[in-house]
This record gives C-alpha cells, sequence and structure tokens, in this order.
C-alpha cells in the first residue's frame, strides 16, 4: 500500500476513528506512533495493533523519543499509585509535547515524501491550554508548510467527543476496544480528563441511540 499520509496514533477513540475516516477517503495511511516515554506506551501500541483496520495496524510505525522526557514528574511519564496519591491536571504536564509531536510527526512525514500529517485534536476542555490553542495549532502549521512543505491536518479540530464518538459508531470502529487513560497503563481509571470526556461522549451516544434526552 502506498503512503498518502502521515497519521498520528496512539489506540484513543480519536486518533482511532480518524485512521477509518482517512481509510474511508481512500487514502494510504502510514501511521505513527510516538514513544515520549509515556507509562502507557505498550498499552498504546498494543491497543493500536488490535483496533486499526487490518491492512494499516501492521504499518504501525513505533518511533522513541523518549529521551527528551526521562526523568520528568510528570504522571504522564512516571505512572501513579491510585490507591494512594492523589493526581490533578498539572501533575501531567509536559513542555512543549505538541510542538514536540506535530514538528516530529512533520520531519518524518518530509524524510519519507509525504506532504501531510494528520492528527486527531479534538475541541476538548484541552483546548483551554496554551499548545492546544487554535492560534498555537494555526502559527505551527503555517512554519511547518511554510519551511517544510508539511501541511498538518486536523480535521477533527472543531469536534466534541460526542461528534467523534457518533462518527465513529458510524464507520465501524471497535469503540470497545480502543484505550485513552492518561493516568493508568492497565486499567482506565475513570477520572482523568480523558476519561471523563469518553465516558460522557459514551453516554451521550447510547442516549442518542435510545432517543432519550
Amino acid at each position: 500500500m502506498s503512503s498518502d499520509v502521515v497519521a498520528l496514533v496512539s489506540g484513543g477513540l480519536d486518533s482511532t476513528t480518524l485512521v477509518y475516516w482517512l481509510s474511508q477517503q481512500g487514502l494510504g495511511v502510514l501511521p505513527l506512533l510516538l514513544d515520549y516515554g509515556q507509562h502507557c506506551a505498550r498499552t498504546e501500541y498494543e491497543t493500536a495493533t488490535r483496533v486499526l483496520p487490518t491492512d494499516i495496524a501492521c504499518r504501525i510505525r513505533p518511533l522513541d523519543i523518549s529521551a527528551i522526557y526521562a526523568g520528568s514528574p510528570s504522571r504522564l511519564i512516571t505512572e501513579a499509585d491510585l490507591w494512594t496519591e492523589r493526581v490533578s491536571s498539572a501533575d501531567m504536564y509536559l513542555p512543549y509535547r505538541n510542538l514536540l509531536f506535530l514538528s516530529v510527526a512533520a520531519a518524518f512525514a518530509q524524510s519519507h515524501g509525504i506532504g501531510r500529517v494528520y492528527t486527531a485534536f479534538i475541541n476538548s476542555n484541552h483546548a483551554l491550554e496554551i499548545d492546544c490553542s487554535s492560534a498555537f495549532f494555526d502559527r505551527l502549521g503555517e512554519m511547518l508548510a511554510d519551511y517544510g512543505g508539511v501541511k498538518i491536518e486536523m480535521p477533527f479540530r472543531e469536534f466534541s467527543k460526542h461528534e467523534v464518538a457518533r462518527l465513529a459508531a458510524d464507520l465501524g470502529v471497535p469503540i470497545g476496544l480502543t484505550y485513552s487513560c492518561q493516568i493508568s497503563a492497565s486499567t482506565p481509571c475513570g477520572a482523568c480528563p480523558n476519561c471523563v470526556e469518553r465516558l460522557e461522549a459514551l453516554d451521550a451516544l447510547v442516549r442518542d441511540a435510545s432517543g432519550r434526552p
């Protein structure tokens, strides 16, 4: 299969739905999974191999950039003991994370002769963070396109998690097999921002199906 686009994947609901959507468009997808030292890196990889379409899952390219955050106190890097430790959103901060992800993905894409990188960022509570804002993504996208010719595409940028879940259902994404928890690498915690958004979206999806308000 030829590769038309690079897609950042993690085994989560959003990025998995993105790959199914790109595949439906008839695009050849080269999935890129970044290992930045996150404690759930293995879970993300194993999940992605299960949930992506078979012809795409076999092409996943894991990329190790974990040395950058080695020693970081972030709870994305060092897994918390949820029985004894409290974790706040501030505890999950990683400096320049989205700048790093998109720059690495753009460099990878250009090195493989690919002109577009797709990522599944959505309009969520994370949009309040500086490196998740529309202004940040617009400026970074312009710079990468101007200086390297790689275009960053975010087709779900204005979507809510509920809208992504609805699209996932329409596309036949195995929603129940995706994994989005930021805190636990084995069992979803149900309390981190990703888990909360996911649970609310799936609840709304069930209400849609049942016709309940």
